[in-house]
């Protein structure tokens, strides 16, 4: 690519970023001023961009975003790099390269689920929602601290690293890390991996077993899935930035 070609695309990236973290605490996604989300550039030098530590997720702009190297030098923005978010984010990128854009929250159902047991922590394939994410999902289950180090970083990137097709780790104590090949289908999977864990979990409050879907049904289900993801992904997240932008102050639901 040209240099015009390439400051055009890590701009489109910046905006894809920052509207990323502004729609997931318009959810409810986030917690505190916790919590990353990165893109891995495109080029010969490994460089990503990653929010900086203190900035609430609503003042995520395209040029507070971090331009950082792969040993967590900052080489342009300002603010500050948490430790958790290099050592997370650097070591999961290098594990899958195919995860352009990766995210980390602790958004309320799914960090729910890792909260449980690990026999009961695993997302049941007992709705459409679920079953989308069929065959894509690893569960880290042993709890480590913060990941504050970069063995810790390493240990919880080893999964994906391991079995390129996964998409989803559950942390066991801790949260999701979700990654894809584009900002948007990142996006898509926070919010729809969200709706299945709530779904699962308000219907684990009746106390009856949940019906499951047969391995076949769920394996059309999530082929069905995924031949559209990538085309619904791109207009999903378009329309919630179209919405954010023209209503600013609304309440926004998922």
């Amino acid at each position: 690519m040209t240099n015009k070609e390439t400051a055009a695309q890590v701009q489109l990236d910046r905006e894809q970023l920052s509207l990323a973290f502004r729609l997931a605490e318009r959810f409810g996604f986030h917690e505190g001023i916790c919590n990353h989300f990165s893109v891995a550039l495109e080029g010969d030098q490994e460089h990503y961009l990653i929010n900086p530590y203190g900035l609430h997720w609503s003042e995520i702009t395209p040029d507070a975003l971090l331009l950082i190297d792969g040993d967590g030098n900052i080489l342009k923005g300002d603010g500050e790099l948490e430790d958790s978010a290099r050592f997370i984010h650097i070591s999961a990128h290098r594990a899958n390269p195919r995860h352009k854009a990766l995210m980390h929250t602790h958004m309320p159902y799914a960090t729910a689920l890792t909260m449980l047991e690990a026999e009961h922590s695993r997302l049941k394939m007992a709705h459409q929602t679920a079953a989308r994410f069929a065959g894509r999902i690893a569960y880290e289950d042993t709890f480590g601290g913060i990941a504050v180090d970069a063995e810790e970083g390493k240990r919880l990137a080893t999964r994906a690293q391991n079995a390129p097709h996964i998409d989803v780790v559950f942390l066991a104590a801790h949260g999701v890390v979700v990654g894809a090949p584009t900002v948007a289908q990142a996006f898509d999977d926070v919010y729809y991996l969200e709706r299945a864990c709530r779904q699962q979990l308000l219907a684990m409050q009746s106390g009856l077993p949940l019906l499951e879907l047969s391995d076949d049904v769920v394996n059309v289900t999530a082929q069905q899935s995924q031949q559209t993801l990538a085309e619904y992904s791109e207009k999903h997240f378009a329309a919630l930035g179209r919405v954010l932008s023209a209503n600013p102050n609304r309440v926004m639901t998922f």
